[in-house]
């Protein structure tokens, strides 16, 4: 019977659980913390309260929202920059990864790693932005890349490896 205990289940499980909380509640952090900045330190600006309403929807703890707030309120000056990573993936999909990062050292490493671990070649700037149109905050595909259902499958998963990264912003593709 050993192995059988029911505390050993539950604490598993429980672990899982509390891993994915963990990273969703990091990312509402940093969201509330950027809003908070470029409003200039102002929480009552509609971006900021936008950003700890979708973090109270997700039950995020009113200690950790006032956290984020006073760090967004002390770092006026926004350290982060944008960084998009560029590559291409099965099939010649087109990948774009937005990042917002405060040390590109630490960023590009990591997601050069993932895009290896999933046979995808990370391309220097240029190579793989053609293939979309800004648009304020997004990028819109020009030409949409019919894909095979192994090369969509292979896409989700880097995709949802690359955004548990704690400063991927968005990954955008060309794959319908």
């Amino acid at each position: 019977m050993s192995g059988h205990n029911k505390w050993s289940q539950i604490k598993h499980k429980k672990a899982v659980v509390d891993s994915k909380r963990s990273q969703l509640f990091s990312k509402h952090a940093k969201n509330i913390t950027n809003e908070t900045k470029k409003a200039g330190g102002d929480v009552s600006a509609a971006g900021v309260l936008a950003a700890i309403e979708r973090a109270k929807k997700d039950s995020m703890p009113k200690d950790n929202i006032e956290k984020a707030l006073l760090r967004g309120q002390k770092l006026r000056g926004n350290d982060d920059q944008e960084i998009i990573f560029e590559g291409f993936g099965p099939e010649g999909v087109a990948i774009l990864v937005v990042t917002e990062t405060d040390n590109n050292n630490r960023t590009a490493p990591i997601v050069k790693k993932i895009f290896s671990k999933h046979n995808c070649s990370f391309g220097s700037p240029g190579s793989a932005s053609w293939a979309f149109t800004r648009q304020e905050n997004t990028f819109e595909p020009i030409n949409k890349v019919t894909a095979s259902d192994k090369t969509k499958e292979s896409l989700n998963s880097l995709i949802e490896e690359l955004e548990e990264c704690d400063d991927v912003e968005a990954v955008y593709t060309t794959a319908e």
